[in-house]
C-alpha cells in the first residue's frame, strides 16, 4: 500500500496564533489565576489536554455566555479562535474580568462585515453548523430579528425575510465550498437581490482543494482530526461527494484499523486545520508501516 500525504493539512494560522496566545498568557506570572477557556481553544482534544498541562482549564458544554458564570470573579478569560459574541466580552468586562482574545483573523473579519451591514440597514443570513460555536458568535453581531441561520437547503423555505428587504447572505469559515454555493444559489432564488458574502477561509479552500486532487489518484483518504472539529468533518464530506471516493476521520492513530485498508493500494492522509502535527505524524507512521509513502502537493 502507497501513503500519500497531502499538503497543505494541519494547523493554519488561526490555530496557531490561538494556541500560542494561550500558552504565553500561562506562562506569564502577572496574569490573574485561575485562566479558563470558553470552549475547546481549537475543536481538538488533544490540544485542549495539552493546554492543561499548562494550567488552563476549559469550560465546555453550553453558550459561552452562560459559561462565563462558571468563572469566578478575578479570575481571567481565553476567547477561543472561533470568536465571540459582544454580549459575552460585555459581560465579561461588567464583572471585571481579565480577558483576552483568540478569535482567527479571518473570523473577525466576518464579525466586521455583519457590524457594517447592520449599520447600513441590512439583515443577514448567515450560513453556518447549527450548534458550532463561530456562528454563535459572528451572529451575536446582529440584533435579535435581523439575522437568520441556514445550514441546509430545507432550511430556506423556514425564512421570513421579504423580498424587497436589503439581505447579506454571509458565511461560516469552515464550510464545505461545494455544499455552501449550492446553498447560496437556492438562496439566490429566493432572494435574487441578496449580496453574497462567502467568507470560507483560504485555508479551508485549500485543504479542501487538495483532498479533492488527491482523492482522484487514491483509493481512500484517511482525515485526521477531532470529531468535533468542522473542517475536518467537511474535508471527509468533500472527498465523499465531489471526488467520489471513501474517506474515514480518525482522531489518532489509535482509530485506525488495519482491516480497513486490506483492499486498499493507494490511500492519502490529510488533516483538519486544528489537528496537531504530531498526531498526524503518528498516524502517517502508522500506515508507513504497511507500506510506502509518497508526497502529494497541491499545485
Amino acid at each position: 500500500m502507497d501513503v500519500l500525504k497531502v499538503h497543505p493539512r494541519g494547523y493554519c494560522y488561526g490555530v496557531v496564533d490561538a494556541i500560542t496566545l494561550a500558552k504565553r498568557i500561562a506562562k506569564d506570572p502577572n496574569v490573574p489565576r485561575p485562566i479558563f477557556i470558553l470552549g475547546q481553544i481549537v475543536h481538538n482534544r488533544h490540544t485542549v489536554l495539552e493546554l492543561e498541562q499548562y494550567g488552563i482549564q476549559t469550560l465546555d458544554g453550553g453558550q459561552r455566555i452562560d459559561l462565563l458564570d462558571q468563572v469566578p470573579d478575578g479570575a481571567t478569560v481565553i476567547f477561543t479562535a472561533h470568536g465571540i459574541s459582544p454580549a459575552v466580552k460585555a459581560k465579561a468586562a461588567e464583572r471585571g474580568l481579565r480577558f483576552y482574545d483568540a478569535t482567527c483573523p479571518d473570523v473577525t473579519k466576518t464579525h466586521v462585515l455583519i457590524r457594517e451591514k447592520i449599520a447600513q440597514g441590512y439583515s443577514i443570513i448567515y450560513i453556518g453548523t447549527k450548534g458550532h460555536p463561530e456562528p454563535e458568535g459572528a451572529m451575536g453581531e446582529a440584533p435579535i430579528g435581523r439575522v437568520s441561520l441556514v445550514t441546509t437547503i430545507d432550511d430556506i423555505q423556514n425564512l421570513s425575510f421579504a423580498p424587497s428587504q436589503m439581505l447579506a447572505i454571509v458565511t461560516q469559515t469552515t464550510l464545505s465550498q461545494w455544499d455552501t454555493q449550492n446553498v447560496i444559489d437556492a438562496l439566490l432564488t429566493k432572494y435574487p437581490l441578496a449580496e453574497v458574502h462567502n467568507e470560507i477561509c483560504l485555508a479551508t479552500q485549500l485543504r479542501q482543494e487538495a483532498a479533492v486532487k488527491a482523492a482522484a489518484d487514491v483509493d481512500m483518504v484517511v482525515v485526521v482530526g477531532d470529531r468535533r472539529s468542522n473542517n475536518s468533518n467537511r474535508l471527509v464530506e468533500v472527498v465523499e461527494k465531489i471526488a467520489g471516493k471513501p474517506s474515514v476521520r480518525v482522531e489518532s492513530v489509535d482509530d485506525l484499523r488495519p482491516e480497513w485498508f486490506s483492499d486498499i493500494q493507494y490511500v492519502a492522509v490529510t488533516a483538519g486545520s486544528s489537528t496537531p502535527s504530531h498526531i498526524t505524524r503518528e498516524v502517517v507512521q502508522q500506515l508507513e508501516a504497511w507500506g510506502k509513502s509518497t508526497d502529494f502537493q497541491q499545485g
